[in-house]
C-alpha cells in the first residue's frame, strides 16, 4: 500500500487528483462546521449533551454518518444519506420497472438519465427527511421572524438542509470526475473517521480526571483494530470455482483450452444487508418519536426492546429478540441481494455458450444448480459474519465504551464501509498508475 502511495505522488496527474480529491473533502468538512440559524441552543444539550435525549439512536447514528454534522445541525447534516436512499431506490425500481430497466442496457446515455431521476429523488428525500427534523424538534425553534410568524424559520431551515444536502452529492460527483474513486463513498468515509476521531479526543478531559479510565480506551481501540483486520481479512475470502474451455476449431485458428475460475466473494452483498436490516429496526423506535418522546410506549420501548438502555432487571430479554430479529433481517437481505448480484442460469448458460465446463458436472441446469447451491452456502458464511459484525462489536463497545461515552463512536455499519472504501480507493490507485505505464508503453 505504501509503495502503491509513493508511485502515486511521484507521478504529476494521478497527484493532481489525489490533492483534487483531498481539497473537495475538506470544503465538505469545512460545510459540517457551519451552523444553521433558528435552532434553540437547548437542542445539543438534550439530544447530545448527556440528558434525557442521549438516548436518541437515530440521531447519533445519523451524526457519525455525516461526520458530526447533525450532532450540531450544521449546514451539511443530513449529508450524503438522501442520495445514497435514492440510489438504492432506484437499484430496486430497475429490477421491477420495465421502463427504467430498458434504460439501465441503454450503456452510457440510459445511466446518465437514470443518474438524473436518482438526483431528483434524493432531493425529494432530502425535503421529507428536513421536513421530518423540522417537525420532531419545532420546540426548539427560534421565532426569527417574530413569534407569529415562526413557520417561515421552519422554512429557512428545510431549504438550509435541502440545500446543504444538494451541495453534497455535487461534492461527491466531483470528487468522481476530478478525483480518485467514488464521492459518494469517500465522502461517507470520512464522516465516519471525523466522528470517530471526535469522539476520542472528546475523552481526554474524562481520563484527565479520572486516569484509571485510560484502561478503557486502550481496550476499546484493540477491539477496533482487530474487527477491522478480521473485517479485511473476510472482504478479500473468495470461492474460486475452475472452469475449463474445450478446444474449438474456427477456420485457420484454434480457441479455448485454457482453465480460469470464477469468484464468488464471501461477502459480495457488503454492507447492504446491515443498511436494510438497521433501517426496518429504527422504526418503531421512529414512530415511538414522531408520537412523543415522553410517552410511556417509547419509554417502554426504549427499556425492554433498545439495546444501550436500562431500567429494568428483564431487558436482557428484550435485547435477545431485538438481536435474533436483526439476524433474521441480515440473512434475509443477503440472500436478497445476492440474487440480485448473481444469477446461476445467466452464468451456466455463458459457460455452456462459450465451450466452458466445471469439472465433474454437466453443462446447462446442473452447473446451474451447483453454481446455487455453492453460491448459497457462501451467502450462508457471509451473512453470519455480517450478523456476528453487526451485534457482537456492539455489545463489546457497550460494555467498554460506555463509561467513556464512545459506545456510539462508530458502528459496524461504519467499520464496514471504511475498510470497503479504503481497499477501493487503493485499488483505483494501483489502477491509475497501471494506465500511465501502459500510456507510457504505447509511446
Amino acid at each position: 500500500m505504501w509503495q502503491t502511495i509513493k508511485n502515486a505522488f511521484s507521478d504529476k496527474g494521478i497527484r493532481s487528483r489525489i490533492f483534487a480529491t483531498f481539497g473537495i473533502l475538506l470544503a465538505f468538512r469545512i460545510g459540517c462546521w457551519i451552523p444553521l440559524p433558528g435552532i434553540s441552543v437547548d437542542f445539543y444539550s438534550t439530544q447530545f449533551g448527556g440528558g434525557e435525549g442521549t438516548n436518541n439512536q437515530i440521531f447519533q447514528l445519523l451524526s457519525m454518518m455525516s461526520g458530526g454534522s447533525m450532532q450540531y445541525l450544521t449546514l451539511f447534516s443530513l449529508g450524503i444519506l438522501p442520495f445514497i436512499n435514492s440510489f438504492i431506490i432506484m437499484q430496486l425500481l430497475t429490477l421491477i420497472i420495465p421502463p427504467l430497466e430498458r434504460l439501465s442496457k441503454q450503456g452510457d446515455e440510459g445511466r446518465q438519465k437514470i443518474t438524473i431521476i436518482t438526483r431528483f429523488v434524493a432531493i425529494g428525500l432530502a425535503v421529507v427527511q428536513a421536513i421530518g427534523i423540522v417537525v420532531a424538534y419545532k420546540d426548539y425553534l427560534d421565532p426569527m421572524f417574530g413569534e407569529a410568524k415562526g413557520w417561515l424559520t421552519a422554512l429557512m431551515l428545510i431549504a438550509l438542509l435541502v440545500a446543504g444536502s444538494t451541495i453534497v452529492m455535487w461534492l461527491g460527483e466531483r470528487i468522481t470526475e476530478l478525483g480518485i474513486g467514488n464521492g459518494t463513498s469517500l465522502i461517507i468515509f470520512s464522516g465516519i473517521l471525523s466522528s470517530f476521531g471526535l469522539a476520542l479526543v472528546n475523552t481526554i478531559p474524562q481520563i484527565q480526571s479520572d486516569v484509571t479510565k485510560i484502561w478503557n480506551l486502550i481496550g476499546y481501540i484493540i477491539i477496533v483494530l482487530l474487527l477491522f483486520a478480521f473485517i479485511v481479512f473476510v472482504d478479500g475470502g473468495e470461492r474460486r470455482i475452475k472452469v475449463n474451455y474445450a478446444k474449438q476449431v474456427k477456420g485457420n485458428k484454434m480457441y479455448g483450452g485454457q482453465s480460469t475460475f470464477i469468484p464468488i466473494k464471501v461477502n459480495s452483498s457488503g454492507v447492504m444487508p446491515i443498511i436494510f436490516a438497521s433501517s426496518f429496526m429504527t422504526i418503531p423506535l421512529m414512530i415511538f418519536q414522531f408520537a412523543g418522546t415522553d410517552s410511556q410506549h417509547y419509554y417502554n420501548y426504549l427499556t425492554f426492546c433498545y439495546p444501550g438502555t436500562t431500567g429494568s432487571n428483564w431487558q436482557w430479554v428484550g435485547w435477545v429478540f431485538y438481536y435474533l430479529v436483526m439476524l433474521g433481517l441480515i440473512i434475509f437481505f443477503a440472500y436478497f441481494y445476492a440474487q440480485i448480484q448473481f444469477n446461476p442460469q445467466d452464468v451456466a448458460r455463458n459457460l455452456q455458450q462459450y465451450g466452458g465446463t466445471i469439472q465433474g458436472i454437466r453443462g446447462g441446469k446442473p452447473t446451474s444448480d451447483y453454481l446455487a447451491k455453492i453460491n448459497n452456502r457462501i451467502v450462508l458464511f457471509g451473512a453470519l459474519f455480517l450478523g456476528f459484525i453487526a451485534i457482537i462489536p456492539a455489545a463489546l463497545f457497550q460494555l467498554i465504551g460506555a463509561d467513556l461515552g464512545i459506545n456510539n463512536a462508530i458502528s459496524s455499519t461504519g467499520m464496514l464501509i471504511a475498510v470497503s472504501v479504503a481497499l477501493e480507493f487503493n485499488k483505483q490507485l494501483e489502477g491509475q498508475i497501471m494506465m500511465k505505464h501502459y500510456k507510457g508503453f504505447l509511446k
